[in-house]
């Protein structure tokens, strides 16, 4: 898991945690809680979990006088053992997390332990964000939790049933982050395919984007976070197809390519329609990148299996690949199952990784000679409608969209100059 220092806060795992962990910051500036540094913590891996710790070890020993409050999806789903650091002061919920006041009154007082039940506990109102520091591109949260039960994951345990943020909210902070310079927006979730089925009208996500765009022109480039093949609607592909500002880009949630380890997995979807699906999103949108999730070593997985995973990635023509060394997590029906050796899972990682940079390369080399739309990250980087990483020069503005012509790959990139 990656993480970033953004303020007082420390992101671990998602775009969903970074989001929030943006909300938490502007709670903390403005109730000038300079004294507190919040650990926001990922539980999808158990590495993700030891790197959390690890930092918390490293921050005490930098700011031995600060408030270490953790918080996040490992603190919500372990909040007794990250209590028991010594190095910790508070551990935070992630309903709790979202309540501004709880920032504002924390002090030595308060309870170490703040953590609700969040799958009884009523929802909590998904925060606004009015800037991103440091980052090109906004991110617009408009659901939260999962009604699914994969038995490999643990996150609806740390993030409570699903929930969607009326479209209305939703289409209020895009306009004003529109207002404060941004172009390019992702739409984000832990489960977005599953937005709107709480709302009145269950409206789709298709159909909210939708929306989105039509009343705030102001967007000029949309992604979307991780996407349910077994969810995406009809409204959703249709975009793809005529709407020019949603990006052609997908990220696919898919775990395996082989059917008797997505049943294990209690994933909705097969072999078969997972390939339907990128088929489809091909055909629609010509050029467009497909990125998908695929975890190696999930127990039972056999040679063949792995190789039904490791053969998805040329059959469904995959660009990006996030491949993961399967990790049990306590409380999951996945833990209980037979387990592979480790040094087996990562040598079926790193195969996996291999097919996927061989994909990546053959993906980047069909966009020489595209007159490519950059959106400048920082100085000298930016990324092109197709998510794909761009080198540029140093003296472009971060935050704006160049034009260029894409003329060579190299280590991965994209390059302008073919020398």
């Amino acid at each position: 898991m990656s993480a970033a220092k953004e303020s007082d806060v420390l992101n671990f795992g998602c775009r969903l945690n970074s989001y929030e962990g943006e909300a938490i910051r502007a709670a903390l500036d403005k109730h000038g809680r300079n004294d507190i540094v919040v650990v926001n913590t990922c539980a999808v891996t158990a590495e993700a979990e030891k790197q959390a710790r690890q930092a918390i070890r490293r921050l005490r020993r930098e700011q031995p006088n600060a408030r270490i409050v953790v918080t996040g999806c490992a603190a919500q789903i372990n909040a007794a053992a990250f209590s028991a650091m010594p190095e910790v002061d508070h551990v935070i919920g992630n309903r709790e997390k979202l309540n501004e006041t709880v920032w504002r009154d924390l002090g030595a007082g308060s309870s170490r332990i703040a953590v609700g039940d969040i799958l009884q506990d009523a929802p909590a109102a998904l925060p606004a964000v009015s800037h991103f520091p440091g980052r090109p591109r906004a991110y617009l949260e408009i659901q939260q939790g999962c009604d699914h039960r994969c038995t490999f994951c643990i996150i609806p345990y740390g993030r409570g049933p699903s929930r969607s943020l009326p479209l209305g909210a939703v289409i209020e902070q895009a306009r004003a982050l529109v207002g404060r310079g941004y172009r390019e927006f992702v739409l984000t979730g832990v489960d977005i395919t599953s937005y709107g089925h709480d709302l009145p009208g269950k409206p789709t996500l298709g159909n909210a984007a939708r929306r989105l765009l039509d009343l705030v022109p102001g967007v000029d480039r949309l992604r979307f976070s991780s996407l349910d093949p077994a969810e995406i609607d009809d409204e959703l592909l249709q975009l793809y197809a005529d709407e020019p500002r949603v990006m052609p880009h997908a990220h696919l949630s898919l775990q395996a390519g082989d059917d008797l380890i997505l049943k294990r997995m209690k994933r909705r979807h097969s072999r078969a329609q997972a390939l339907e699906m990128a088929q489809r999103l091909q055909e629609l949108r010509p050029g467009i990148a497909l990125g998908a999730d695929l975890i190696a070593g999930f127990p039972t997985e056999s040679e063949a299996a792995f190789e039904n995973s490791r053969s998805l990635i040329d059959e469904a023509s995959l660009a990006f690949v996030h491949v993961f060394p399967y990790s049990p997590r306590p409380g999951t029906p996945a833990a209980r199952m037979p387990q592979l050796p480790v040094e087996l899972r990562k040598a079926r990682a790193a195969i996996l990784r291999q097919t996927a940079d061989a994909a990546l390369q053959r993906f980047l080399s069909r966009r020489i000679g595209v007159e490519a739309q950059i959106l400048v990250e920082q100085a000298g980087v930016g990324r092109d409608e197709t998510y794909a990483p761009v080198v540029l020069p140093d003296h472009m503005t971060k935050g704006s969209i160049i034009a260029a012509r894409i003329a060579a790959v190299r280590d991965g990139k994209l390059w302008l100059d073919a020398a």
